[in-house]
């Protein structure tokens, strides 16, 4: 159900079809696990930032989030339901700007901004959502959701055609990066969110979408190993990180387009 915002569809242009062919070495060679498993579905409208970016046959292949009526922020990596209710936005992405740091390796710097052809039209239905300022913190155990159209069960099945939501606690870079966890392959531009004994998380198609804590986005849906694993809680962008970068690219990127 893609009732709760809105939703970008690829052109077909030969200039973006060269921008995502481009794009495509890094969908497909990353061993990207991302992961909304042991969520429940949320009252509708009620989230009206989440955007499902979609193929133009409407499949959906990863979330994001709307953070002015021009922008949507996702995840740099891409893998490649459809109910509408009607109150839906239909809109091409205009511009790809990826960060210019992103390792595909190690997943670090997983974050892009889409430019979009023409403003989203905010309403009941679709609405922007709230940044935390640049190196925000955010504490060890504060309780975040985390919204998408992703995988409901670990062993995969069909990608969900309702969205999904689920609250996730975060947890510290120290207790992730540990021996039992993740072995120090988490940077200081990533952070970590689940539970101890796994069975909720984010997973494959949620890639992208946002983790919101105290009504602002603090992640965005990157990687993991499997999706709700014990000892494995998912991995997110951290978004304070990036609020610098984020604000000098639009600034920069309108600019460029206004001339």
């Amino acid at each position: 159900m893609l009732s709760s915002s809105a939703y970008l569809t690829w052109s077909d242009t030969k200039a973006y079809a060269a921008q995502l062919r481009s794009k495509a070495s890094l969908i497909l060679s990353g061993d990207i696990k991302e992961r909304i498993v042991g969520g429940y579905a949320p009252v509708p409208h009620s989230i009206k930032y989440i955007v499902s970016i979609q193929t133009l046959e409407r499949k959906h292949f990863c979330g994001g989030f709307l953070i002015n009526k021009h922008w949507v922020v996702t995840a740099a990596h891409y893998y490649s339901l459809s109910i509408y209710e009607g109150t839906e936005q239909e809109i091409l992405p205009h511009i790809l700007v990826p960060h210019p740091s992103y390792n595909k390796i190690t997943n670090n710097c997983d974050i892009m901004l889409i430019k979009l052809r023409a403003p989203f039209y905010l309403n009941s239905y679709v609405s922007i959502t709230l940044l935390p300022r640049q190196g925000a913190p955010i504490a060890e155990g504060r309780l975040c959701r985390v919204s998408g159209w992703g995988y409901t069960n670990p062993s995969g099945g069909p990608i969900p055609s309702t969205l999904r939501t689920v609250m996730l606690p975060i947890v510290s870079t120290e207790k992730c990066n540990s021996s039992e966890s993740f072995s120090g392959n988490i940077t200081e531009n990533m952070l970590c969110a689940g539970y101890s004994l796994g069975g909720k998380d984010a997973c494959q198609g949620d890639s992208g979408g946002p983790l919101v804590c105290d009504g602002r986005v603090y992640g965005v849906v990157s990687w993991g190993k499997g999706c709700a694993d014990a000892q494995f809680p998912g991995v997110y962008t951290a978004v304070s990180k990036f609020r610098r970068w984020i604000d000098n690219t639009i600034f920069i990127k309108n600019n460029i387009c206004s001339m």
